[in-house]
């Protein structure tokens, strides 16, 4: 399959979108149905709206797009199952930003307030992401089934992509404490095993392997090199958003960087420690993780002085050409499962 034009990709958003609304009024339903009371449908409506369809739906797509490149002709229910899988991602996604946002913080997510900064949320949002988390499972059942011999292994599928994300989650957050900053943690090995866990499984292994159990992929061995991939995908991509944190334009791309006053354990700080002299250490261990805007000039200017830009840009073109080689070089599968992904993300800016 060649690359879709911009016309189909619109199309498909839109075919997307309109699913999104089926399923968002099929739960509201569901709670009228359970007799809820009428101030606890009207939050959960708001809740979904707020929180799951305002992402750029890469992930959720890139379950349509994979069963493409897996089918020579795609049936409309299988096509639906697709974007039903789709959005039980983007909801995944929305529990993952929603417990983020609070656990980092954060201000803003996707150019709005964080959904726990909304006055009459709050720390609510905990029990929300709960919630939404537990609504994928109601949409998989009603949409794809246990008839469908596809199910059993999705279930499994969330199950474990969810529980790699929480640890990787678990090693960022203990790796680097907000406000407890410790370089010697900050190791490239810790780095690699922050972003594959917390980032690679659930952005891209997710909707590759969701797109081949629908397609009816037995093969261990093509999950194996499925899996191999999408996590050099996702490393590509988490050192990207590393990137973007500092350099990106916050009205492009939805939020205010944070990752220096949150301490992160990133892509940046790890490449600066490698590289800087003693005197430039101190600097890093004088200003780094503090909630202060001078401290953050600072580190940002220090990053300018280690010429960081232009070692995350010569990163970027290796990695692009050594992605594209293992997907054009691997018959397991067919390369557009993965092609597409790729070209979604080189070059993003947000």
């Amino acid at each position: 399959m060649t690359t879709k034009t911009a016309h189909a990709a619109d199309d498909d958003k839109r075919s997307f979108l309109k699913c999104f609304d089926r399923l968002k009024r099929e739960l509201i339903e569901d709670e009228r149905r359970d007799n809820q009371v009428k101030i606890a449908i009207d939050w959960i409506e708001e809740m979904i709206s707020y929180n799951v369809p305002h992402g750029k739906l890469n992930r959720g797509i890139a379950v349509m797009d994979g069963v493409r490149a897996l089918n020579a002709y795609c049936s409309e229910e299988l096509m639906w199952k697709a974007m039903v899988c789709g959005w039980g991602i983007e909801w995944l996604q929305a529990y993952f930003l929603v417990a983020d946002d609070i656990m980092d913080e954060s201000i803003t997510r996707r150019g709005q307030p964080c959904w726990y900064r909304q006055p009459h949320v709050k720390m609510n949002a905990i029990n929300d992401g709960i919630l939404l988390e537990m609504q994928i499972y109601k949409i998989l059942k009603r949409h794809v089934g246990t008839g469908d011999p596809a199910y059993a292994h999705l279930l499994e599928l969330f199950h474990e992509v969810t529980y790699q994300t929480a640890s990787g989650q678990l090693i960022d957050l203990i790796t680097a404490p907000i406000g407890v900053v410790d370089l010697t943690k900050y190791t490239e090995e810790a780095y690699m095993r922050i972003v594959t866990y917390k980032t690679a499984f659930y952005t891209f292994y997710l909707p590759a392997a969701a797109a081949m159990r629908l397609s009816g992929v037995e093969d261990e061995n093509a999950y194996k090199v499925a899996n191999d991939i999408c996590v050099k995908l996702g490393q590509f991509f988490q050192i990207q958003d590393d990137y973007l944190d500092c350099y990106g334009d916050p009205a492009v791309i939805g939020k205010i960087g944070t990752d220096i006053k949150d301490n992160k354990c990133g892509w940046l700080v790890v490449q600066a420690l490698k590289k800087c002299s003693a005197e430039q250490r101190e600097i890093i261990e004088e200003n780094y993780g503090k909630d202060d805007a001078e401290c953050e000039k600072k580190i940002k200017a220090l990053y300018r002085e280690l010429d960081l830009e232009k070692l995350y840009l010569e990163y970027e073109e290796k990695s692009y050409k050594e992605l594209t080689e293992i997907m054009e070089n691997q018959t397991a599968l067919p390369k557009e499962l993965f092609s597409s992904m790729l070209a979604k993300i080189y070059k993003r800016t947000k």
